[in-house]
């Protein structure tokens, strides 16, 4: 294992040598110039929706703090300068602003950044007194993420969420009062026996907000939560293919109604300035770095993750250890693969370049278009409304996959 933990560094130092060629193959200078996401993996209590890695033991802060500094000195040198930063979670605003504001201070004294790199952080209603909004407008931040997930009490209280719709809007105006004028708000639709009616009231009540950027979520039941367990004993019906499809078609079209852009499959804007930069990276197979336990890394071809684990993260790393757990090397079949499935997800879609050496491709391509799941522009493949409906099975129809079973029925 630690073979492989130094076989990834070699890896990098060898792809951080060539980095300009790979910047070549991306749009737009956002999308070129890597980005760099810090995991905050402390909650106060797990949401029994969430499967995203996080542990309520906040007493190893501290430690935590000091691992991860280690972990950035391990990366010093390796990427060229940053033009975005998000912390994400578990929840970032749980550290006080003497934490976040010494981390903060770690990564621009370890990495160079952009002028105008975008920093987002991941914000919870109830960690936002206009003091912390303020200090965190003195660290850098310019935009936030705010974790609303929805604006009906009953159901905030189904999602184990410890805000009320009122403490949310009231956060998400103290922002406003302060002088963000990014803001992101999430939201989680498909909840078991929730109305249409009721949903409507959120998603009204969010728009009347006016945030740049909203990001809609279908409630998924992942087997390592708490609703996961429960569904498998029968607890929680998951909704329909039909009724999946017909909330996707809702938010998409009232959003767009008011304003908004639907840029991605979960993801919408009010301009395309207001994209997230940082989220398009991923998209985009543009290099990104990942610090903090189970944090995900990509420089082409090369992918590697952190250890799932607080405490395994800080051990290894005070013993002068990477914690990278895993690697692997993508071939250019996988390469190719992913540029297609990720850019099927977004209207930036993928260059119909990607699949001139196939004639096969390109007749299955022509399929899709008659059919009205995708359109070219400008030499790009993108997905239309009903493209996004299915985005997870058209790759495979383009016949770039084995393991896909599921097709569309053309």
């Amino acid at each position: 294992m630690l073979s492989r933990r130094r076989a990834v560094f070699k890896a990098l130092d060898v792809i951080t040598q060539n980095a300009e060629s790979y910047g070549q193959m991306n749009l737009s200078r956002d999308m070129s110039i890597p980005g760099l996401y810090v995991h905050i993996p402390f909650c106060r209590s797990k949401c029994p929706y969430c499967g995203f890695f996080s542990v309520t033991a906040t007493d190893l802060i501290p430690r935590w703090l000091d691992a991860l500094e280690k972990e950035i000195i391990l990366y010093e040198g390796r990427f060229n300068r940053f033009d975005s930063l998000y912390l994400g979670g578990g929840t970032p605003t749980i550290l006080d602003t003497g934490a976040l504001a010494g981390l903060v201070d770690r990564l621009f004294f370890y990495f160079d950044f952009c002028p105008d790199s975008e920093m987002t952080i991941e914000a919870n209603p109830c960690d936002l007194t206009k003091e912390k909004i303020r200090a965190l407008k003195s660290m850098g931040f310019n935009r936030v993420s705010l974790g609303i997930q929805s604006l009906d009490d009953d159901v905030l209280i189904f999602l184990g969420r410890k805000h009320t719709a009122r403490q949310a809007e009231n956060a998400f105006r103290a922002l406003r009062y302060v002088g963000f004028e990014n803001i992101s708000v999430d939201l989680i639709y498909g909840i078991p026996g929730q109305s249409k009616d009721r949903w409507m009231k959120t998603l009204n009540r969010a728009v009347a907000l006016q945030p740049e950027h909203l990001s809609c979520y279908q409630l998924t039941m992942e087997k390592k939560t708490l609703f996961g367990a429960m569904m498998k004993k029968g607890r929680f019906r998951p909704l329909g293919e039909e009724e999946e499809k017909a909330c996707f078609l809702l938010n998409s079209e009232f959003l767009e109604r008011n304003g908004y852009l639907h840029y991605e499959i979960s993801s919408f804007a009010r301009d395309r300035a207001w994209f997230s930069r940082h989220n398009r990276k991923y998209w985009a197979h543009t290099p990104y770095l990942g610090l903090g336990p189970s944090a995900h890394s990509f420089h082409p071809p090369l992918r590697w993750w952190n250890v799932r684990s607080v405490r395994r993260y800080i051990d290894m790393l005070a013993e002068g250890r990477s914690p990278v757990e895993g690697s692997e090397n993508l071939s250019a079949e996988q390469l190719t693969f992913e540029t297609v499935f990720l850019g099927l997800r977004t209207t930036d879609g993928f260059s119909q370049d990607v699949l001139a050496h196939d004639h096969r491709m390109g007749e299955a391509l022509s399929r899709l278009k008659s059919s009205g799941f995708v359109t070219v522009d400008n030499g790009r493949v993108i997905p239309t409304r009903k493209g996004f409906l299915v985005a997870d099975s058209l790759a495979g129809t383009l016949g770039l996959v084995q393991n896909i079973d599921e097709r569309i029925d053309l």
